[in-house]
């Protein structure tokens, strides 16, 4: 299978950018599953259920969100309606909607989508990460009901994301951090067959501090004084993430970093 992850969308820049690249790219890449990061796509924080819907008609077959799930509200009960859209396993037990779906795809291959929370450095607690993913990888074993398992792990530290990943080793096709909004060069096939990447970065203006228009992040560090809310940047964005091929095993036999459009050095398969 080939198969697309993309990072956190970042406000209106990202959400174009998904718009402007990814129905070009699932042809080019013949593309047989996309999972999109969806949870800052409005204003810089959370998804609306506009929005979710704009992403999958753009091409997503699958959502994932983070820690500002339900900063839209009206996410709570949008995500109730639709299957497509996979919150952490790990937010909180009376969250709505699902934390690891699998899927279906057009030539019938059986893909696993899973999100969990990391827990070093993050502004809440959550509950243990790898307790709530070995539940799911019990249900579905790679060499059991499905094709391929894709885990977003959303949180801070690349220590906790490596580690993950190597836990995450012979379990899932491809094991990819989000939450930073900061691509990382560290693409690899783990020693047994899954893909990893420490953060897929943001889909997103770049020109920026994080995604956020500069202005008011710069003078937060500078004087430690707040005058503004933080604004989400609206240049050219980059589509940024990992492609990964799977073999029949379901184990990652090719894996290349993703850059589209905007500031970055361009790349992909």
């Amino acid at each position: 299978m080939n198969i697309l992850f993309l990072g956190d969308v970042m406000g209106r820049a990202g959400r174009q950018a998904i718009t402007d690249h990814l129905p070009r790219l699932r042809t080019l890449w013949d593309l047989d599953f996309v999972v999109v990061n969806g949870e800052n796509a409005t204003s810089g924080m959370g998804l609306s259920g506009a929005h979710a819907k704009a992403l999958l008609a753009a091409g997503a077959d699958c959502v994932t969100l983070g820690d500002h799930a339900f900063d839209q509200k009206d996410m709570l009960q949008f995500i109730e309606s639709e299957p497509r859209i996979i919150r952490p396993l790990n937010f909180s037990k009376a969250a709505p909607g699902k934390g690891a779906r699998v899927f279906t795809t057009q030539n019938g291959k059986r893909v696993l989508v899973t999100q969990a929370l990391g827990q070093v450095f993050m502004k809440r607690p959550f509950d243990d990460p790898f307790s709530a993913l070995e539940t799911v990888f019990r249900a579905h074993p790679l060499d059991g009901d499905i094709d391929a398992a894709i885990v977003d792990f959303h949180c801070e530290a690349t220590s906790e994301k490596m580690a993950m990943g190597h836990w995450c080793d012979g379990r899932a096709s491809l094991m990819v951090g989000t939450h930073t909004h900061v691509p990382t060069g560290d693409a690899m096939i783990l020693s047994r067959g899954c893909g990893y990447l420490s953060d897929a970065g943001m889909c997103g203006d770049y020109n920026s501090v994080i995604g956020m228009q500069r202005d008011e992040p710069l003078r937060r560090f500078i004087t430690g004084m707040p005058k503004a809310r933080f604004a989400p940047a609206l240049g050219a964005a980059t589509l940024s993430g990992v492609y990964i091929e799977t073999d029949a095993a379901g184990h990652a036999s090719r894996i290349e970093m993703v850059r589209q459009g905007g500031l970055l050095q361009q790349s992909g398969p």
